[in-house]
């Protein structure tokens, strides 16, 4: 299958194999990719459609993300079977991610009707206050591959309900998955231009935002990616004095009380850590146990990664391949960062999974996948890099504690602050976690991952500008508020000045 950007771009500059990292001589989709000038000309053409999409009134636009949900759940199967072939993520993932994007779809449908503004009181007579939210104009979405379909929507449901048109530039590892929602949107009623789908490298990305920006033709950037590249864009934005919403990595805790249901406390490790071969950014990153049930901890934990099912994705596993080639070598390095005072536990070796390494139980093919052992390291001090930076992968750091505020300190000092977890059976534990975590997220007695579509999501720090996605909350996120005064008095009534007083008898006493 051959994609290209949609509109399509007759001066593509080259082609990018999207495979299958379960089997990499599978190759899912040749994409043709544009450059920094494919990426502006899109911007150009979805500004001149704003105007006339935002015209559409608000609950018609709704419905288009209502048939949206609907055609993506009609769908799901073979939307989530894609997904699985082109990235790895294990298919009950997948599906799981494809209702995330129905869960939203049916969320806006209703904010179409609710897009409200209010009506203020003035504090003169004849006067009428109200204010209304606008959309920015048009939105530049730049997306990662992890979650191909789940988390681009995040950004193009509500960009588009509230009136704006939306360029957006999925990664080109998930091309596939991403030409495919992009087909569903428009089959759901969107008029032509109004989403802009554009393939390109990330660094003709960079320059054709550059650009556009300098041009007038972007008024607002979304961006889920890495640290690193979230500075970028947020230097930029900040030139044209605009705010992005960035959603990036994680270094994400797990703390683990004396109190804690070790079991329960286990599952969600488990899943946190070695879902989506630990390659979420709200993944499980460092383990930190109360010294007293430490070694407990640690050795249910480590039975349970042993036992884990790990390999080819589209059966029951718990974690499949790595994204993609780039991830894979990046892992690697991560790896390097064991130290001979770290204890290494999960798995049968360390690495990628070969017959010379092989793992128990394995269901995939070694020699055509990249396939990772997954990796506990305990014995991790708070100096280490394995520690103090996110490891995109099947790895879980663990580390003792002994009081809570000792905990939240080690929580909090990597510097990230996307998602946290604590388990525990006492509330005094959970209040003071939650009031002095740095985190956006916080679970109780719940893992790191699994964010409900309609609550507010992201991060802090390295991980985000406080910008948050989901639920009504991401709606000041794709709108400006305009306040409006209305005086129908026919003369000049000045704020502050022509207000009328009542004048209260200070000295009045009982």
């Amino acid at each position: 299958m051959r994609i290209t950007s949609r509109p399509a771009d007759e001066r593509a500059t080259a082609v990018y194999s999207s495979v299958n990292p379960a089997r990499t001589g599978d190759v899912v989709a040749e994409v043709i990719l544009g450059d920094a000038d494919t990426f502006v000309t899109a911007c150009a053409a979805a500004r001149e459609r704003q105007s006339t999409w935002a015209g559409i009134p608000a609950p018609v636009r709704g419905r288009v993300m209502g048939a949206a949900g609907r055609l993506v759940e009609a769908n799901a199967e073979t939307l989530a079977r894609l997904v699985t072939r082109e990235i790895g993520k294990p298919y009950a993932e997948a599906l799981g991610e494809v209702r995330e994007i129905v869960d939203t779809c049916e969320f806006f449908l209703g904010e179409g009707r609710r897009l409200y503004g209010e009506t203020v009181p003035s504090e003169m007579p004849d006067k009428q206050l109200f204010t209304f939210r606008n959309p920015v104009g048009t939105v530049a979405v730049i997306t990662a591959g992890n979650f191909p379909v789940a988390v681009p929507s995040w950004y193009l449901v509500p960009a588009l309900l509230t009136g704006n048109t939306v360029v957006w530039k999925p990664a080109e590892y998930a091309a596939a998955s991403a030409h495919a929602l992009y087909r569903l949107f428009v089959a759901a009623g969107l008029p032509d231009g109004v989403l802009q789908l554009v393939f390109a490298t990330g660094d003709d990305t960079y320059a054709g935002l550059s650009q556009a920006l300098d041009a007038g033709l972007v008024d607002k950037v979304g961006f889920t990616g890495s640290t690193e590249v979230g500075r970028r864009i947020g230097e930029l934005c900040g030139r044209h004095l605009q705010s992005p919403c960035l959603e990036l990595g994680g270094k994400n805790p797990m703390v683990v009380t004396p109190s804690a249901d070790l079991d329960l406390a286990v599952e969600g490790a488990l899943f946190a850590g070695f879902g989506t071969a630990g390659q979420r950014c709200t993944s499980l990153g460092t383990v930190i146990v109360h010294r007293d049930v430490h070694d407990e901890f640690l050795r249910r934990f480590t039975a349970a990664v042993e036992a884990a099912p790990v390999g080819d994705p589209a059966g029951d596993v718990v974690l499949g391949p790595l994204l993609d080639a780039r991830f894979a070598a990046r892992f690697e390095e991560y790896l390097t960062w064991i130290a001979p005072h770290h204890t290494v536990s999960g798995s049968s070796a360390v690495g990628r999974i070969t017959a010379d390494a092989p793992r128990n139980g394995f269901t995939g093919v070694s020699t055509e996948g990249l396939y990772y052992h997954p990796t506990i390291v305990a014995g991790v001090t708070e100096t280490d890099p394995i520690f103090l930076h996110e490891t995109f992968g099947p790895l879980v750091g663990v580390l003792p504690y002994d009081t809570l505020d000792d905990a939240i300190r080690l929580a909090n000092l990597p510097g990230y602050g996307l998602s946290s977890a604590i388990y525990t059976t006492d509330p005094a534990d959970v209040f003071t976690f939650r009031r002095r975590i740095s985190a956006g997220m916080v679970s109780v007695n719940n893992s790191t991952s699994g964010a409900e579509a309609h609550l507010p999501f992201g991060g802090n720090g390295k991980s985000g500008n406080g910008s948050r996605q989901s639920g009504r909350w991401v709606l000041d996120q794709f709108t400006r508020w305009q306040s409006v005064n209305w005086d129908h008095s026919g003369r000049l009534q000045k704020a502050q000045m022509d207000v009328a007083d009542l004048t209260a008898d200070g000295g009045f006493r009982l």
